[in-house]
């Protein structure tokens, strides 16, 4: 028996399978650019180190990675693991000017990396889509080098009532961008889905303290729409 929701994996390959190709056009409508900030915001909390070593987990087609580099002057390492080997394929070509990238398909519940590996390890807008949330979070703990660290962008639960509501109609426009874009407004109403049903801000943070980190806490962003959640393994 496992603990792995296998109809969560074939509904999250069959979703990035359609939409790899104009994943990081959706994600500026979607967000109306915004994603941009958010990420750096990311890194700025982060205050990565030269040689540093980051895991980035469902890496997209890169973002994060980039933004790493960048701040430590290409004087570090970056091991982007994606589930989907069509997003890792994009990245590739994306960051192909970077020679310090390495690339590995595998989902985040079992990583084929040693224990205490890695310096940080970061998940962008992809921890919503594990299989196995817990699985996953004592998995990045296992991972990490003593003193490494755990953070998080994600989104979470609005704080505004009356901004929960507009967000909530905006929501609703997605799947129609979707079917307009990429001719398919399915996985987009899976991904608003995701949003909805993945963990409060203040659950998520049980859920990292539950997986053996310490000093576990989190940075709302644009009122709660999303936020950052850092930890540590001490």
């Amino acid at each position: 028996m496992t603990n792995i929701n296998q109809s969560k994996i074939k509904k999250a390959t069959k979703v990035f399978n359609s939409v790899f190709n104009k994943y990081d056009i959706m994600n500026d409508l979607m967000s109306l650019g915004i994603h941009r900030l958010w990420k750096q915001r990311l890194i700025e909390w982060m205050n990565p180190r030269k040689n540093d070593h980051l895991i980035d987990m469902a890496s997209g087609t890169g973002d994060i990675a980039r933004l790493f580099l960048k701040r430590v002057k290409n004087q570090g390492k970056v091991t982007c693991v994606d589930p989907n080997k069509f997003m890792i394929e994009k990245g590739k070509i994306k960051l192909g000017d970077l020679n310090n990238i390495r690339w590995h398909l595998s989902g985040a519940e079992k990583l084929p990396f040693k224990d205490n590996t890695f310096d940080i390890y970061s998940v962008s807008f992809g921890v919503r889509n594990f299989s196995n949330t817990k699985m996953a979070i004592k998995e990045a703990h296992r991972v990490l080098k003593r003193g490494g660290r755990f953070i998080c962008l994600e989104f979470s639960k609005v704080e505004n009532e009356m901004l929960d509501k507009l967000y909530k109609k905006y929501s609703k426009t997605i799947p129609i961008l979707g079917k307009y874009i990429v001719g398919d407004a399915e996985p987009y109403d899976y991904l608003i889905k995701t949003i909805n049903e993945f963990y409060d801000q203040n659950t998520f943070k049980k859920i990292i303290e539950d997986s053996g980190f310490s000093n576990v806490g989190y940075r709302n962003i644009s009122n709660g729409i999303v936020a950052i959640h850092s930890a540590w393994k001490i």
